[in-house]
């Protein structure tokens, strides 16, 4: 089962990309694989002129089909997500997240903007047919803190709804995989892998023009 972390800010690094990376290793400790596309690294005018053919855009949008589940980040600007993840989330078909787990995220300055990602981006994960939308996690500055030597730390209210929210990623994926598994020869389930698998990092291709 494969996890998609998807990055909606388009300034790296950020608090957004930085709780997104947490998580996304978080739940590597669990033994989920996980590949990271940042929206920002596709090329603009493929991505505003959704553009199939560019090499980028086709790559990016298949590994969003090819996804189990999705964590999704982003910023808050203007009580909203960013025009970078709609613009993205535009390309993808109206079944796109069919039969997918996700788990949103944002970060913001303040409380103001707490609900900002139900009011605003569940509805068109919903819409793209996502099989569950875990429940929102929202950050604001004063709720985490980097150190370029420890790394990201949570304040406790906040590490607790992250690790909720990994457990429930967690959890549905191994369900998933339940449902998914053959069966051996004499009809019983086989056992889910041990193995804990590392991180596949998405990287566009270089275009030139």
């Amino acid at each position: 089962m494969s996890i998609l972390l998807l990055g909606g800010s388009p300034h790296i690094p950020s608090s957004s990309s930085r709780l997104l990376l947490h998580i996304g290793e978080q739940l590597a400790l669990h033994g989920h694989a996980y590949s990271k596309l940042d929206v920002r690294d596709l090329p603009a005018r493929a991505l505003l002129q959704a553009d199939y053919s560019d090499v980028d855009i086709a790559g990016a949008v298949r590994a969003v089909a090819e996804a189990d589940a999705i964590v999704i980040a982003t910023p808050i600007y203007k009580a909203s997500y960013t025009g970078l993840l709609k613009a993205f989330l535009d390309l993808l078909p109206q079944d796109g997240l069919a039969g997918k787990l996700v788990l949103p995220l944002a970060t913001g300055g303040g409380h103001a903007h707490t609900l900002a990602l139900d009011y605003a981006l569940r509805p068109v994960l919903h819409a793209l047919g996502a099989k569950q939308v875990f429940t929102s996690i929202y950050a604001n500055a004063q709720q985490l803190d980097w150190h370029e030597e420890r790394g990201l730390s949570l304040d406790a209210p906040i590490e607790l709804r992250v690790q909720a929210g990994i457990a429930e990623v967690s959890a549905g994926l191994f369900i998933l995989q339940g449902a998914r598994r053959p069966a051996a020869a004499n009809g019983e389930t086989l056992a889910p892998p041990s193995r804990t698998l590392q991180e596949q990092p998405y990287t566009p291709s270089l275009q030139t023009a």
